[in-house]
């Protein structure tokens, strides 16, 4: 694994960059150096910083900036950013993007041709394990401390739901992988664990947090994008979800448990535009942040304070280039890289309230992808996400986007009820699914269906959340990933699409973590 700069005794902190989870700022700096976890967390402010140092670690690539400096080194400090890494495993793979740039590796996610040295990948991995030791080392250093803190059992249950977040990302893109903890010893190779292994964890875990009394209840986090139940929840609902996927054995029932207690805590689709844009393009604008009906758990952007090239930032200026006016998008200038395909495209209707492409009538952005390395031979840039405030002014700073990242939003919880609804042991029945699936579509300003099955979900969990890093997990449970079923612009390689091989339905373990660590073992097929 690349140099981790901040070993995992010690805080990371710095006070170049002045990030903040609102009532959590980065006010301190923790040496490595000089500080243990007897003396590092001494005190409110200290803890208050250490914490949004982890909150902080999805927002950025580092604390000094933006770019220089990553919190990995050797990695660069953009491509290398948490959010950007799991847009580029979950999004370029599919009928949803792509991406035209030649940087090294980037193009072979939308052709399925990815190898165990891709730098793209392995960059993710790292950003998991490196959140997941953070998250330790707070637990760690709290646990130790006899600082008398009365929110230090929230704190440190926070920690804990933010740890079982990075878990997900590695059961779903890697299926096993090393495991640590807060009680593996410091300098010891981590053992593997399976992906069994792993769900039986994280199962584990997140009941624990959701029975609790440490976490905040469901939309009641201790501030807005702080962790609170409803994000223990809705990880354990996809942990269900995709239950068959990872274990062999569905977990339906359970699935459908967790997403009625996420249903009774009074979330609700946010349907009042705070402007005159649609109400759905509200939660995708520079101030989204108003949008807490709907969104169940964010990571925040904020064009002064907490700048990435990653996370939205990524989303909003690589689908800006020529032919797309900047100024719409809230930016100065695009970079001119993501484009969804046309068989995505394709699939909603004209009136559909969550059409959010440019489209042009010169053949630029309109059509198949015709060349794959060429932003201008068709494909459909999305407009989706901007940094564009209900207001209609633009964010902050043109450089960097106010915009949050919606993790999970209650729109999503609806269509997995939906899709409980396929199937009997749930205890959801299918016409109460059909409710579920058709109140969304409601939203979006389409007519209701009549019936539906795995490919109307699949093509209506498209259509709710694209580009919310969902799609290659959808795609993979419905049975459309890989093979011929479903296919789309350049899938394995060829322009009309051709089946791919099962393998690639996770991905490897990258082999220089291999070679570091001899408990680990490479992914079948790799």
């Amino acid at each position: 694994m690349k140099t981790i700069k901040y070993i995992l005794s010690a805080a990371v902190l710095a006070l170049s960059l002045q990030a903040c989870v609102n009532d959590l700022t980065i006010t301190e700096v923790i040496d490595p150096g000089k500080n243990t976890a007897d003396k590092a967390l001494t005190s409110e402010a200290a803890f208050n910083s250490f914490l949004a140092g982890v909150y902080t670690g999805f927002a950025t690539s580092g604390y000094k900036g933006p770019g220089g400096d990553p919190s990995i080194s050797g990695l660069d400090g953009g491509a290398s950013q948490y959010l950007r890494g799991l847009i580029n495993l979950n999004e370029l793979p599919t009928d949803e993007s792509s991406c035209n740039w030649n940087d090294q590796t980037i193009r072979n996610f939308h052709l399925l041709s990815w190898t165990t040295s891709d730098t793209f990948i392995y960059a993710f991995y790292s950003r998991i394990y490196f959140q997941i030791s953070m998250c330790n080392e707070f637990i760690r250093q709290a646990n130790a401390t006899e600082v008398n803190l009365s929110e230090k059992d929230e704190m440190i249950a926070e920690a804990r739901v933010l740890r079982a977040l990075c878990y997900l990302h590695a059961i779903d893109n890697f299926g096993k992988g090393p495991f640590v903890d807060e009680n593996s010893v410091i300098g010891v190779a981590p053992e593997e664990i399976s992906r069994t292994a792993l769900y039986a964890w994280l199962e584990t875990e997140l009941t624990d947090l959701i029975s609790g009394s440490a976490l905040p209840s469901a939309r009641s986090p201790k501030a807005y994008g702080r962790a609170d139940k409803g994000l223990a929840m809705m990880i354990l609902a996809k942990l269900y979800l995709n239950a068959e996927v990872y274990t062999g054995t569905a977990q339906w029932a359970k699935c459908a448990s967790v997403l009625n207690q996420i249903a009774a805590a009074g979330y609700s689709l946010h349907t009042t535009p705070n402007g005159t844009r649609s109400a759905y393009q509200d939660l995708f604008g520079a101030d989204n942040d108003k949008c807490t009906d709907e969104i169940i758990f964010a990571i925040e952007q904020d064009g002064e304070n907490t700048q990435s090239y990653g996370a939205t930032n990524y989303l909003v200026f690589a689908s800006t280039g020529d032919g797309i006016e900047a100024s719409s998008m809230g930016i100065s200038s695009g970079w001119a890289g993501l484009r969804s395909t046309d068989t995505f495209f394709n699939l909603f209707e004209d009136n559909d309230a969550r059409k959010l492409f440019y489209s042009t009538d010169d053949g630029m952005h309109e059509g198949p992808i015709t060349d794959i390395a060429d932003w201008s031979k068709g494909g459909h840039p999305s407009v989706k996400f901007t940094n564009v405030k209900s207001d209609g002014n633009p964010g902050k700073a043109e450089g960097f986007v106010d915009t949050d990242f919606p993790v999970f939003r209650y729109a999503d919880a609806l269509l997995m009820l939906a899709e409980c609804g396929l199937h009997s042991e749930s205890g959801v029945s299918k016409t109460q699914g059909l409710e579920y699936l058709n109140k969304v579509r409601a939203r979006a300003g389409v007519g209701a269906l009549s019936d539906y099955d795995s490919a109307t979900l699949r093509d209506e969990r498209g259509r709710e959340l694209y580009l919310e890093c969902w799609r290659r997990s959808d795609l993979i449970r419905l049975g459309y990933f890989t093979g011929n079923d479903y296919v789309w612009d350049w899938k394995g390689g060829e322009q009309n699409g051709i089946a791919t091989d099962s393998y690639r339905t996770v991905y490897p373990i990258p082999s220089s973590d291999l070679n570091a660590n001899a408990n680990l073992t490479q992914n079948e097929g790799y």
